[in-house]
């Protein structure tokens, strides 16, 4: 396969051809946030190209993927993803349209200036993208379909912000608009880090505008979706396990969902195929929900492109969602694909898709879990019951399961009536308790025998020397999320257990799934009374 780079040279080495091409856009560099999933689209994009009797172009920069082996395209161009490359490329090759869909955010970012240069896009176009990414684009596109979001607007500065988030009523989500992984998300509790945030954690002006929403508690829910723009498919919907405020990428899914009433499903499914029709998409795009306790169900953004979990569902639900979207995008509508329904039946058997992270590896990254992505791979597990699929999926992420031990729990008061039963369970299941002082006096009034172990800011580094002594099998530490109180010790502690090889959690919803795996590996025994 012509592998080609660009240098200054007299010759191009290039040789044009005269078939009909379809350039195709990769992801660029592996990063958190943009992993090897989305090559997965490029790699079954190009293949899809290549079958309907087209030259497939790819142009990506990323020696570590798939897309840029030798045998993937039929010309493979290893080039920046920068406007000015692209365009040599696309000047000497002349395609009947390149696909900026199927690369993530690195190719989509491209889909603006190529449009501006007179580049044919093929696939959702470049005003379907803005409709999308831009706020008050997007903010039109809900109101006009009658779809809810959370409370939220667009800023372009640090005073407009903080108008905005005293409007809205604390706690808030900001982050910055175009970007993937939720890179810069964070939840402000108070006007005083709000301005800091806006001033030192994002650039903000006109033309990068910092996105300020409502923050909502709830169940947070992704689905994947082709458009041919006609009809609309939905192989699959997922779960979260943790609630919102954990960046679904950092999030163990599960498929079908297991908690959703057929109500949600109906609901989420309606305002899938609006925005689909809406925005108009052709080819992928995914939506992420919140479900809240009375079961509204709030859109909080549409992504006009493939998704980080195109290869989980595709494998889970048995639809190859890339070469089906690819050729939507080629002008094979889904009723030609044979695909006529809505939502398919769902599958019986459970899915389980679960985070790997390398904080070992990652010094100076802080192990709590929060709107920016932190993981660094994932794995699946599946089986007939679903415990038994979530603790495939752990252990495959590289997760120490315990059966027994010590559980150290440090938590922030507004978490401890709900940690409560979770600490209770670990205790009936035999699991002796150690606990930083408040917590401790909170879990013996309760009942349950906890071991005081004095805080850093009491002066003592007792919690510390207990987790490297090595018999502590898990760490629980969470922070105030509410009230915005964070405190030294928590870093300090996140720190040492993963130094140690601890397994440690930040969420209590992972906590829940974690003994219901143990529960369900172990015979429960009662304490003598």
């Amino acid at each position: 396969v012509p592998y080609f780079y660009s240098t200054y040279e007299e010759e191009n080495e290039s040789v044009v051809t005269d078939k009909k091409k379809v350039c195709v856009l990769g992801s660029g560099p592996i990063r958190i946030g943009q992993g090897i999933e989305f090559d997965y689209s490029s790699v079954h994009a190009v293949d899809t190209i290549r079958k309907a009797g087209y030259e497939a172009i790819i142009i990506n920069n990323n020696p570590e993927t798939v897309s840029t082996d030798y045998s993937s395209a039929d010309k493979l161009y290893f080039e920046p993803l920068c406007i000015e490359d692209v365009m040599n490329i696309v000047e000497l090759e002349k395609p009947l349209g390149v696909i900026a869909t199927l690369g993530g955010q690195t190719a989509i970012n491209l889909a603006g200036p190529l449009s501006e240069r007179g580049v044919k896009l093929i696939g959702t176009g470049c005003e379907a993208i803005n409709r999308a990414e831009d706020r008050d684009e997007f903010n039109r596109v809900l109101t006009e379909l009658g779809i809810p979001k959370p409370e939220g607007y667009a800023v372009s500065s640090v005073e407009e912000g903080v108008k905005r988030a005293a409007q809205i009523g604390y706690p808030v989500l900001v982050r910055p608009s175009f970007v993937l992984g939720g890179r810069a998300m964070q939840i402000v509790s108070k006007e005083a880090d709000l301005r800091h945030y806006l001033k030192n954690a994002v650039e903000i002006d006109e033309d990068r505008p910092v996105l300020v929403d409502r923050y909502i508690s709830g169940k947070e829910v992704e689905a994947d979706a082709i458009c041919d723009g006609v009809d609309v498919f939905i192989p699959g919907i997922m779960e979260l396990v943790e609630r919102t405020g954990v960046h679904s990428g950092d999030s163990i899914s599960v498929y079908p969902p297991y908690s959703l009433s057929d109500r949600v499903k109906g609901t989420i499914l309606k305002y899938t195929k609006k925005l689909g029709l809406g925005i108009g998409i052709v080819g992928l795009f995914n939506i992420q929900f919140i479900v809240d306790k009375d079961e509204e169900v709030y859109v909080i953004e549409v992504n006009p492109r493939s998704s980080r979990t195109v290869p989980f569902l595709s494998k889970a639900t048995g639809f190859s969602l890339a070469d089906i979207a690819t050729l939507a995008i080629l002008g094979v509508s889904l009723k030609e694909q044979g695909i006529f329904c809505l939502y398919p039946e769902e599958q019986k058997r459970w899915y389980v898709k679960a985070p790997a992270f390398s904080f070992a590896k990652l010094r100076g990254m802080d192990a709590y879990l929060s709107p920016e992505m932190k993981s660094t791979g994932e794995a699946i597990g599946y089986d007939d019951k679903l415990h038994r699929a979530m603790y495939k999926a752990i252990i495959a992420s590289g997760v120490k399961l315990h059966n027994y031990g010590t559980v150290l729990v440090t938590l922030a008061d507004e978490d401890k009536e709900e940690a409560l039963p979770l600490i209770k369970r670990f205790y009936e299941l035999g699991f002796n308790i150690e606990a930083t002082s408040l917590t401790a006096e909170f879990l013996r009034e309760r009942g349950i025998r906890t071991k005081l172990l004095h805080k850093l800011s009491e002066g003592s580094r007792e919690v510390l020397d207990v987790i490297k002594a090595g018999y502590v099998s898990y760490v629980i530490n969470t922070r105030a999320i509410l009230s915005g109180v964070h405190y030294g010790d928590g870093a300090a502690i996140r720190r040492t257990a993963i130094e140690n090889g601890v397994t440690m959690f930040t969420s209590l919803d992972t906590v829940r799934v974690l003994l219901d795996v143990l529960e369900e590996l172990t015979v429960t025994v009662s304490t003598i009374r």
